[in-house]
């Protein structure tokens, strides 16, 4: 019970800690790269690093407190330009985790994030892709992986519901089939469940969470591209096809 109320306190920590980097980052760090990094392609490359490294410290630090544990395999498939990267979602942080190991990371911010005070400065300066919906987030999210971006999709689109079949968006699966992309799929297990969707933060698991990242080979998308004869039906199957991919290999790691 005692180190149960002790990862309570060190995931409140951790989050505070996170909200005061936000602000910091924000009011410090990215006024002084708009100040002195007049390139703009070196400024957002430059602020998508100091992002990564501030996320790194953050995952770390609820390390080091006895929050969580983590492993990574495949973690030289990420050693890359221009990937399209897609994963499950089954916690709050997996964003975080990611982007601390990818290097060049861009993702699709929703767009309230980029009024949130804690968040909008970081978002701005990396010129992430905003969520507006519609055919331009495609053409940004292709443009994006084309300038030698990584770009992190979560297809559900929220977190996963617990006990609920995994349900994929068709969003990802047409930029892979407009672009040709290859994606390189990363499985997150996280046990005991921890930071799922409805949960709140101090809601921590009986015992400490451990999380699992599998970085997958790449699947090639240019063959579902050639049978389907059109993006349209292309990205319908390509979407089925990622779906049942994802859930086999979850549901497979979490029977064994």
């Amino acid at each position: 019970m005692l180190n149960k109320y002790w990862r309570i306190c060190g995931t409140g920590l951790s989050f505070a800690t996170f909200g005061a980097g936000g602000l910091l980052l924000r009011m410090c760090v990215f006024p002084l790269l708009n100040l002195f990094v007049r390139d703009p392609v070196r400024r957002i490359d430059l602020a998508r690093r100091v992002i990564q490294l501030a996320f790194r410290g953050f995952v770390e630090l609820m390390r080091l407190l006895g929050v969580l544990r983590y492993d990574i395999s495949g973690l030289e498939r990420l050693d890359r330009n221009g990937l399209l990267i897609l994963a499950n979602h089954p916690t709050l942080i997996d964003t975080v985790f990611l982007m601390a190991f990818v290097r060049h990371a861009d993702c699709i911010v929703k767009d309230a994030l980029w009024h949130n005070p804690f968040m909008r400065g970081p978002i701005r300066a990396a010129g992430y892709v905003s969520n507006h919906g519609g055919p331009a987030l495609i053409d940004a999210c292709i443009r994006s992986i084309s300038n030698g971006g990584n770009l992190i999709i979560f297809p559900e689109g929220t977190r996963s519901t617990p006990g609920m079949p995994l349900l994929f968006q068709r969003g990802a699966a047409n930029i892979a089939v407009r672009s040709l992309h290859n994606i390189t799929p990363v499985i997150i297990h996280c046990r005991p469940p921890t930071l799922g969707k409805h949960e709140k933060w101090w809601h921590v698991p009986p015992t400490i969470a451990h999380f699992r990242i599998e970085i997958q080979p790449d699947i090639a998308v240019d063959n579902i591209v050639r049978q389907a004869g059109n993006t349209t039906l292309a990205a319908r199957h390509l979407t089925a096809y990622l779906q049942d991919y994802f859930t086999k290999a979850y549901q497979g790691h979490a029977a064994a």
